[in-house]
């Protein structure tokens, strides 16, 4: 006859079994005794404890909730949701999961990284140990290798559905679902309603080492040829870590120089935050807004509470989130159990008119 399980190891045990309880809604003693490799019996034992002990109630072949406990519900699928933080757009993307989720059944379990990817491997690692069975993710890119991006996905054993993060020539992301913002249409909305408005020449201030930063310099280049404006003043605005803010505004202030220099009278600035910088800098030096400059912000954080409310590309982060929930459960569900060909898809922002840009729709 084995010896019994040390105690630290049965708490270990009961505390897992807790934790699928809490994320699914039920548990089944054969499917926790196969993720922790031990005999069924053992579980079985582990939840006759936990019966006496008052946290969960026995069940054929399993244990529910305390509460509740009258009849069983059917368990919930735990579906990890890790994104860098709680800012710009990630809030939408985390609400679009959760109201996907509650239709299907799923229990959406959100983490953050503060834009670390030593953070990330952790809390991964942690969601998978919890149990869940896909993973939705926008993976911290900044001072990251692509081999380390790979190797950490490659130990991820859920489907995976990258949100928010570019594909063209990364071998990490590359072959796996993808879920993002068109924002070259962003950058072709805006700067079709600035031209519908009059406007011949349009600025460019964009947020360094942003995800988004990139994307949105070539659509904007993109979005001027199309229209055939004339070139603009184009000026990258420094992300200051510390969160000093000096750098940006001086960067600000250079930019309008340039545009006023040229002639310039409309503006794409990205992100809300930075755009209503330039708002007041322009209105501290007598401009009127729009009528001397016309701004469109990129991201729909707080436009609408600007001292001038932002005209803003909004970016789709509900359908986003709601995407690739649905990508995750297709997975799940496919019945041969093959990864089939990755969906790579782009979601169209759309724009939010205000009082920053003359009043108007964007050209067709």
């Amino acid at each position: 006859m084995d010896p019994a399980p040390s105690r630290p190891v049965a708490r270990a045990r009961h505390a897992r079994i807790l934790r699928e309880l809490e994320l699914r809604g039920s548990v089944r003693a054969s499917e926790v005794a196969a993720r922790l490799g031990v005999a069924e019996i053992t579980i079985r034992r582990d939840i006759t404890t936990l019966a006496e002990g008052g946290h969960l109630v026995r069940v054929h072949g399993g244990a529910v909730p305390v509460l509740g406990a009258a009849r069983p519900v059917p368990a919930r699928i735990p579906v990890g949701v890790v994104l860098p933080g709680t800012g710009s757009h990630f809030p939408g993307i985390a609400r679009g999961v959760d109201a996907a989720a509650a239709g299907q059944h799923v229990r959406a379990v959100l983490a953050t990284t503060g834009y670390r990817a030593d953070v990330e491997r952790r809390q991964v690692r942690r969601l998978v140990d919890l149990g869940v069975e896909g993973l939705i993710i926008a993976p911290t890119l900044r001072d990251r290798s692509a081999a380390d991006l790979t190797a950490m996905l490659a130990e991820v054993p859920v489907p995976v559905v990258i949100v928010e993060r570019r594909l063209e020539g990364s071998a990490a992301l590359a072959g796996r679902d993808w879920v993002g913002t068109d924002h070259g249409r962003g950058a072709l909305l805006a700067l079709e309603h600035l031209a519908g408005a009059g406007h011949h020449a349009v600025g460019l201030a964009w947020l360094e080492r942003t995800p988004t930063a990139g994307a949105l310099r070539e659509g904007y280049g993109r979005a001027v040829a199309h229209l055939g404006l004339r070139p603009a003043p184009t000026r990258p605005l420094p992300k200051d870590d510390d969160g000093a803010e000096d750098p940006a505004v001086r960067a600000l202030e250079s930019f309008l120089d340039d545009c006023l220099d040229q002639g310039v009278g409309a503006a794409l600035v990205h992100t809300d935050f930075h755009a209503s910088r330039l708002v007041e800098i322009a209105l501290d030096r007598g401009l009127r807004v729009p009528e001397d400059l016309a701004v469109v912000a990129y991201d729909d954080e707080f436009a609408d509470l600007c001292i001038v409310p932002l005209t803003a590309v909004s970016p789709p982060g509900r359908e986003i989130g709601a995407l690739a929930l649905r990508t995750i459960l297709d997975r799940l569900r496919a019945e041969d159990g093959e990864p089939g060909t990755p969906r790579h898809v782009q979601v169209l922002p759309h724009l939010e008119v205000r009082r920053s840009t003359p009043a108007g729709e964007p050209s067709p």
